[in-house]
């Protein structure tokens, strides 16, 4: 039935393809301008809709790089109920400027420059003229925004829904052929297993350059899950707890199964990726936390992603009996961090 299914989306998705390759085509020859700019711009995205891991791997370079230069994230901002280029403040929430950059701005703070805007192009200047002082501008989910040329350019590819196993849209999951990947200057394969062999890892290398550039280099990085972080009460921990999962993700499987083999997972509340929550979603999933709760063993989890959207005045005071936690990610590399890390500093950075 599912086969049946994608051969009756077969001819959407070739229309879907000569659209992104007619697009793709007018930007390489140059019938569609892009821009260089003097700041260094490294542009994190993939191929896929949603799922790859692009906030954690972003924070990483944030990490990597934040010690040594000025940096600023620029995301389009998914989600906003604003318009136009905003810098995050004080006063920014995730409704104002995404939930993504809200998350950047709540763990770095001051540290790092969060910015908005749909049109990467003419953000940057802005991004330059507020703060003069900005050495480095990475863009978020920004592969398919060919109107800025970065310095470096990372495709990110889940293992569990590699590019190279996956369909064009409707088909698939695809923004654009597989063939994208080719400008691409490095890959990462993200949310591996902390025991791939060596022997996978070469297989999927092997995989991924029929599409990449020769000797376009590829990396494997991993998921670790920090200790679980409560609003309620800083002393309280998950353990002999029963836990109630809150999750607003592309792709929530591997978050699942870790909280399944970690904790004692009761229930799943699954909403979709970047959504918005309002009181009655909020009020709804109070009730049905409170109908498990009965014995006072239960907690509700949820990811960092999405607690950064609940910690608005209103739902803070909806929340202020319910034990919630959330479980902070980063990322790791399974070898070669070195390497990577080396690589980025060599070509995102031109001075």
């Amino acid at each position: 039935m599912q086969q049946m299914f994608k051969f009756f989306l077969y001819p959407f998705a070739f229309l879907f393809d000569g659209v992104t390759r007619a697009r793709n085509y007018l930007y390489e020859t140059g019938r569609r301008g892009s821009v260089k700019f003097e700041a260094n711009v490294i542009a994190v995205g993939n191929l896929t809709v949603g799922g790859t891991g692009k906030t954690p791997h972003v924070e990483y370079l944030i990490r990597l790089l934040n010690q040594n230069y000025k940096i600023a994230t620029l995301s389009r901002g998914y989600g906003r109920k604003t318009k136009g280029f905003l810098l995050a403040d004080k006063n920014s929430t995730a409704l104002s400027i995404g939930d993504e950059p809200f998350q950047y701005y709540k763990k770095f703070g001051e540290e790092l420059t969060v910015a908005v805007g749909e049109e990467r192009a003419l953000a940057i200047p802005s991004i330059l003229f507020e703060k003069p002082d900005t050495q480095v501008i990475i863009l978020d989910d920004a592969y398919q925004h060919r109107a800025v040329r970065p310095l470096l350019s990372i495709l990110l590819s889940d293992y569990n829904r590699p590019f190279y196993k996956d369909f064009l849209m409707p088909m698939g999951r695809l923004r654009e052929s597989r063939k994208g990947a080719n400008r691409a200057d490095v890959v990462l394969i993200t949310k591996c297993p902390h025991n791939l062999s060596e022997k996978e890892q070469q297989d999927i290398r092997t995989e991924v350059r029929k599409y990449t550039k020769k000797d376009t280099p590829i990396y494997f990085t991993g998921i670790h899950y920090a200790k679980p972080i409560c609003m309620l009460d800083g002393t309280l921990s998950l353990i002999d707890k029963k836990v109630v999962l809150l999750t607003g993700l592309a792709n929530p499987k591997p978050f699942i199964e870790y909280v399944r083999k970690t904790y004692t997972l009761i229930k799943h509340i699954e909403f979709p990726d970047h959504y918005i929550y309002r009181a009655s979603d909020l009020k709804s999933i109070i009730e049905t936390f409170d109908r498990l709760n009965k014995n006072k063993d239960h907690v509700l989890l949820t990811t960092e992603k999405d607690w950064v959207k609940l910690i608005t005045p209103l739902f803070q005071t909806m929340l202020a009996e319910v034990p919630l936690f959330y479980i902070p990610i980063e990322v790791y590399f399974l070898n070669e961090k070195t390497s990577f890390d080396a690589l980025v500093l060599k070509n995102g950075i031109a001075f």
